[in-house]
């Protein structure tokens, strides 16, 4: 919510090793969905809420 560029945010996120970053625009809201980046920076794109928790649950099965 900080008043800072979103590349600077995303950045700082990676720096960080957060998991999973989801971003939420103005585009993805108007489509309901969150564009995802993984840790290691690769970009999964955006997809609905519902389908990344699909992805978050299978991988949690594996563990």
């Amino acid at each position: 919510m900080r008043n800072e560029k979103i590349g600077l945010k995303i950045r700082e996120h990676t720096l960080q090793k957060v998991p999973y970053l989801l971003i939420v625009g103005g585009r993805e809201l108007e489509n309901q969905q969150v564009a995802v980046r993984l840790r290691g920076g690769e970009d999964k794109g955006a997809m609905s809420l519902a389908a990344f928790t699909e992805i978050l649950n299978a991988e949690m099965a594996d563990y």
